[in-house]
């Protein structure tokens, strides 16, 4: 169910309620950035590399022979390198 203020929310009224916010912008800027290189700042950092795939709330970063998975609530900016 989308509530009002953009968010998704699952489980009973009764019961507990989780609750995924989606970036839908960020969500297809990302996409349309798979298979080049980014830069990505994060609230712990930096992250580079070329973007394998992004989901609506995680992009797959590879680097060298490392994977990064980087949720995408927490993308502060995005630079794609020439």
């Amino acid at each position: 169910m989308m509530m009002r203020n953009g968010m998704y929310s699952q489980g009973t009224q009764n019961g507990p309620m989780n609750v995924v916010v989606v970036e839908p912008y960020v969500y297809a800027a990302l996409h349309n950035l798979i298979g080049k290189r980014v830069v990505l700042d994060t609230t712990r950092g930096s992250v580079s590399g070329i973007v394998m795939d992004a989901k609506p709330d995680h992009v797959a970063i590879k680097e060298h022979d490392s994977t990064f998975f980087v949720r995408i609530r927490e993308i502060v900016w995005v630079m794609p390198e020439n």
